[in-house]
């Protein structure tokens, strides 16, 4: 009885929202804006404009290194959001596949596709090509 009521307890407390949980939250969010926000359209002959570039691709590669290889620092953030670190990792790990044009959707075990191939009938190979001198 004490382990349910305990269990319990700790499903309402993790339902509470407190400003420090929210903020985690917020935290969260602004990486994922940044690991998947467009690039700004910037003239890129102007010498300013380069840097601007260099400097969004930097925070865009830092904010999906976070989310793949962030390790302790990743889970606590997730932690104090309120957040399934494994759960969240995986999401967005299919998001960044996606977006560099993979397709996750289609399982590897897709069966019309990855059949083997039935042999063909009929002479192949070295055998084609003495049946062929044969003949003439």
């Amino acid at each position: 009885m004490v382990n349910y009521i305990q269990k319990h307890e700790s499903n309402r407390a993790d339902r509470i929202k407190s400003p420090e949980r929210e903020l985690w939250v917020a935290v969260l969010g602004r990486a994922l804006l940044d690991a998947f926000q467009d690039p700004p359209n910037l003239n890129l002959k102007l010498r300013m404009n380069k840097t601007h570039n260099m400097y969004f691709k930097y925070n865009r590669d830092q904010a999906r290194h976070f989310f793949l290889e962030g390790g302790d620092y990743f889970t606590e953030v997730c932690e104090m959001a309120g957040r399934n670190a494994i759960y969240v990792k995986e999401k967005v790990r299919k998001l960044i596949l996606k977006a560099n044009g993979w397709n996750v959707d289609t399982p590897i075990s897709f069966p019309t596709k990855y059949r083997k191939r039935k042999k063909q009938k009929g002479l192949t190979g070295n055998s084609y090509y003495a049946a062929k001198k044969k003949n003439g």
